[in-house]
């Protein structure tokens, strides 16, 4: 009785999750016809105008609505919060769920923001207000592009969580709506805020690495204990239950994009993506109590290890990878090699071209290029920045670069088109293994704007 009841379960929930999860059949187009689909989406025309660079008039303090109370929604509108009365305003709050909307209100005082809880298009009566500039969305991915989109057609400007979209219609959808509505829709990935990170890049534009050929990037995560207990309706392992590719690029790609100027002189060209076998998801399940929603399920699609290949236009190559389920230490690599220095993470060491021969830099050496090289902007708020802390400050600095660009009429450090460019990678990943790890060609967003040479402001901008 108890392994019927398990199967009646597993078949239950795949059967429910066709519309939350969607699982795409590639392999069956055939090579040809899949580079016939992925080419059709190159010839499409733009309806609107580019948002490359696009600003907003000047707004003294934002009007702010956030989606999504859980995990990181939580805490993303206390860094928001931060940001109050001065440069901001939280205006509505809203979640599925009363009892997180009821938890995020006692955060506040007597001015509380509006509440929207209980149904499933509690979310649009929010996007529809008229007293919004923009709206955060801290929701499960699937529901990422259908929030955005609606957020943009009622005239607001969209910050995402990640990834952005998850499939390649998804992502052009994005641009096209973001191009027709001029709004920005900015994916939030913090990573490209953090001390390291900025540093690297700063080093990167004062020429130390000279001119870049490789690089690594991951989401090495180990999120065993997190799978069937931290997500609201275990949307997270059911993704890996009739998914495979890289689900989550873009912590590690972000920063390595922007080394190697992605959309502002270089692009993404073609990839080619393959997995390991799947165990640790079997295993995990099987554990699970009868009465956990999940326990019982196995053929889980996702393998342990993802690694994904990428060669640009201009010939530098970069490694991805992506594995959430094996006992190995947080990593997200961040190395990257140019013709003058090295420098890899986790941790972090540099080499520069004639000062070691075939070592890394000794601590005092390294640490004096830490400081030389460190980004104005970390160097100028760092105690600001630790006190409000999330993941060591990225969280924080990206918000306030957010609603700081807002306030000031300048563009966003990201935009719609970096989004979707560093999420198409989940996509594209699941056709070249269904495919038979074939190589596939990434869409070009831009339509040919990514040879425009633009800076990064968020380097040396307060």
């Amino acid at each position: 009785m108890k392994n019927k009841r398990r199967e009646f379960l597993k078949k239950g929930i795949i059967g429910g999750m066709a519309f939350a999860v969607p699982s795409y059949n590639f392999a069956k187009r055939g090579k040809e016809g899949i580079h016939e689909y992925l080419g059709s989406f190159e010839s499409r025309p733009r309806i609107g105008q580019s948002v490359m660079g696009l600003r907003a008039e000047p707004i003294s303090q934002v009007r702010i609505g956030i989606i999504g109370l859980g995990n990181r929604g939580f805490s993303m509108m206390k860094q928001v919060k931060a940001m109050t009365p001065d440069n901001a305003k939280i205006v509505a709050v809203c979640d599925i769920r009363k009892e997180k909307t009821e938890q995020a209100l006692a955060e506040f005082g007597t001015d509380k923001p509006a509440s929207y809880a209980g149904g499933e298009n509690e979310w649009k009566k929010l996007a529809g207000r008229d007293d919004l500039d923009l709206i955060l969305i801290f929701t499960p991915w699937e529901y990422h592009v259908p929030m955005s989109l609606y957020a943009m057609q009622k005239e607001k400007h969209v910050a995402v969580e990640v990834p952005a979209a998850l499939s390649v219609e998804d992502c052009w959808a994005l641009v096209n709506t973001a191009e027709e509505t001029q709004r920005n829709c900015m994916m939030l990935e913090n990573v490209c805020y953090g001390d390291e990170e900025l540093w690297v890049l700063s080093m990167v534009q004062q020429g130390v690495f000279g001119e870049l050929t490789y690089g690594e990037a991951a989401y090495i995560h180990d999120l065993r204990d997190y799978f069937f207990k931290a997500y609201y309706k275990n949307w997270r392992s059911k993704h890996h239950l009739s998914r495979d590719g890289n689900l989550y690029p873009t912590h590690g790609l972000g920063p390595v994009a922007q080394y190697m100027d992605i959309q502002r002189g270089d692009k993404f060209d073609t990839m080619v993506s393959m997995s390991s076998r799947q165990m640790g998801m079997d295993l995990l399940a099987a554990k699970l109590p009868d009465s956990h929603e999940m326990a019982g399920t196995s053929g889980y699609k996702h393998g342990d290890m993802n690694n994904t290949l990428i060669k640009t236009a201009k010939g530098r190559t970069i490694l991805l990878q992506h594995d959430v389920i094996t006992p190995r230490p947080y990593n997200r690599k961040n190395a990257l090699a140019g013709a003058k220095a090295y420098h890899e993470g986790y941790p972090s060491r540099l080499s520069v071209l004639g000062k070691e021969s075939h070592h890394f830099l000794p601590e005092k050496e390294y640490a004096e290029y830490r400081e030389r090289y460190r980004s104005v902007v970390w160097k100028k708020m760092e105690d600001t920045i630790k006190e409000h802390g999330g993941h060591g400050g990225m969280d924080f600095l990206m918000i306030y670069r957010l609603i700081t660009c807002f306030n000031k009429g300048l563009p966003l450090d990201m935009d719609v088109y970096d989004g979707a460019a560093w999420s198409v990678v989940f996509p594209l990943s699941e056709i070249s293994i269904q495919l038979g790890n074939s190589p596939v060609v990434f869409p070009d967003f831009t339509r040919g704007d990514w040879m425009k040479k633009r800076d990064l402001r968020m380097l040396w901008e307060i």
